[in-house]
C-alpha cells in the first residue's frame, strides 16, 4: 500500500475510485491492462489520501444532486478498507450532503455499512451491484481467491432485498470453456431471483483480454488449467474479445429468464437506470445528464 494526494476524486460522470489496483487475485481482472497506465504493482493499492476531502468539495459545489457512483476500476471494499474506511467516510458524505449512491463490489464488507446504505436509499436512491460469474464455490475460489465466494455474495443480494435497497448483478466475465455452461448459468439466476434483484448486466457470454490483462490471465491459465492456455490461443489468438461457442444459447438463455422473471437485461436500461437520481423526500427523478 502507498498514498498519494491527488487533483479530483469524480468524473465527468459522477464516478470515483478511492483505491487504485486490487488485492482480490480474480485471474480475469481488466484492470490489470496496460491501457489504464498503472504505474506501481497491481497489488500495491494506491491509496487517494485526500479522497474524503475532494468529494465532500465537490459535493458541496454541485448545482443538482446526482447518483455517485463508486467501484468500476477498483472494489471500494478492499480489505484495507478494513483498517483505512475511506469508503465508509465517502458514504457518510454522500448521505449528509442527499446524493444518491451506485456502488460496485465483489466483497462482503458492504455489509459494515448497511446502515449508511440503509440511510441512502431512504432520502435518495441506493443501487448495490455485486459480481457473480461461477456457482461453483471450489471453481470460485481459483477464478477469485481472495474475495468471499458466491455464495456468500448472494447472501449480500438476499440482505439488501430485505432492506429494500435495489441490486443488480454483474454476470460477467463468464470464461470460456471453463464456466460457461448451462449449470453454471442457470445456478447464478437462482441466485439472482430469490434475491429479487432489479437488473442482470452482460454483454456476452464470454471474457475481454488486452495487454496487461492477457499475459496475467493465461499465467493463471497455466497454474490451474493445463493446457487451457494453448487452447485460448488457438482458439482466440490476440483476440480482444473472447466470445465462448455457447455465447448464443446462454445469451438467449439470459434474457428469456429476466423477461420471465421481469428482471431487468438491456445494458442501456440497467446503466440509466443507475445514473437516475431519486429525490424520494420531494419526489424528483433527475438523470445525470441534468447536472
Amino acid at each position: 500500500m502507498h498514498e498519494k494526494e491527488v487533483k479530483s476524486i469524480l468524473s465527468a460522470q459522477n464516478g470515483m475510485n478511492i483505491y487504485r489496483g486490487c488485492t482480490h487475485g480474480c485471474i480475469y481482472c481488466d484492470a490489470r491492462s496496460t491501457c489504464y497506465q498503472i504505474q506501481h504493482d497491481f497489488e500495491d493499492i494506491e491509496v487517494k489520501s485526500n479522497a474524503v476531502e475532494l468529494l465532500e468539495k465537490a459535493l458541496r459545489s454541485k448545482r443538482k444532486k446526482c447518483m455517485i457512483g463508486t467501484g468500476a476500476m477498483s472494489d471500494p471494499y478492499l480489505p484495507i478498507e478494513n483498517k483505512l474506511q475511506l469508503t465508509r467516510q465517502c458514504l457518510e458524505l454522500i448521505d449528509e450532503y442527499g446524493f444518491g449512491l451506485a456502488i460496485q463490489t465483489k466483497s462482503d464488507l458492504i455489509l459494515r455499512d448497511l446502515d449508511l446504505l440503509r440511510s441512502i436509499n431512504k432520502k435518495s436512491k441506493c443501487v448495490v451491484q455485486m459480481t457473480l460469474t461461477t456457482y461453483d464455490e471450489e471453481l470460485c475460489k481459483i477464478l477469485e481467491p481472495n474475495v468471499c465466494t458466491t455464495k456468500r455474495r448472494a447472501e449480500v443480494l438476499n440482505i439488501m432485498k430485505e432492506e429494500g435497497i435495489s441490486t443488480v448483478c454483474w454476470m460477467t466475465p463468464i470464461l470460456p470453456f471453463i464456466n460457461d455452461t448451462e449449470e453454471n448459468i442457470r445456478g447464478i439466476l437462482d441466485y439472482c431471483i430469490k434475491a429479487k434483484v432489479y437488473g442482470i448486466l452482460f454483454f456476452h457470454i464470454g471474457v475481454t483480454l488486452r495487454d496487461g490483462d492477457r499475459q496475467y490471465f493465461y499465467q493463471k491459465l497455466e497454474e490451474h488449467f493445463p493446457g487451457m492456455k494453448e487452447k485460448y490461443r488457438k482458439t482466440y489468438g490476440n483476440d480482444y474479445e473472447i466470445f465462448s461457442p455457447n455465447n448464443k444459447n446462454l445469451a438467449d438463455l439470459v434474457r428469456r429468464e429476466c423477461r420471465k422473471q421481469r428482471i431487468v437485461c438491456g445494458t442501456k436500461q440497467l446503466f440509466d437506470y443507475m445514473h437516475l437520481y431519486e429525490d424520494k423526500q420531494a419526489g424528483v427523478q433527475l438523470s445525470l445528464f441534468d447536472l
